[in-house]
């Protein structure tokens, strides 16, 4: 198989002799074969791995995306990722990285939510006072 994984401004890998990939998703980890049928997957934070004949195994931290295999083509779109040989410094920028910035992205969701909340409401007051 060929595997690309993207990140939004550049491509951070580009594999090709791809045997297997096994990704985690937020029901739990599936693997991919050459021969799978064609599928799509939403990607949560956690490790991707890879084997190549020539590489071997290798470990990808990533944070969430969406997982595409088309035929022989695997992509692979994320937010961020990191690659390393050591599987638990990888699960650590894991739950170190990826996951405490969910948290923080919800707490500005939610900050934004009420902004626009009392946005909203001043306009409609504005409108009615006409």
């Amino acid at each position: 198989m060929n595997l690309k994984i993207l990140l939004p401004f550049k491509i951070f890998a580009e594999v090709t002799g791809v045997s297997r990939i096994v990704a985690e998703t937020r029901g739990g980890s599936f693997g991919i074969l050459p021969h799978r049928l064609d599928c799509a997957a939403v990607i949560a934070p956690g490790i991707l791995t890879y084997e190549t004949a020539a590489g071997g195994e290798v470990f990808v931290a990533v944070d969430e995306g969406v997982l595409v295999k088309a035929g022989q083509d695997v992509l692979v779109s994320v937010r961020r990722a990191q690659q390393g040989a050591n599987l638990g410094v990888l699960r650590e920028a894991v739950e170190r990285e990826f996951l405490t910035l969910d948290e923080r992205e919800r707490s500005v969701r939610s900050v934004l939510a009420k902004m626009e909340g009392h946005l909203i409401r001043r306009l409609a007051s504005l409108h009615n006072v006409r």
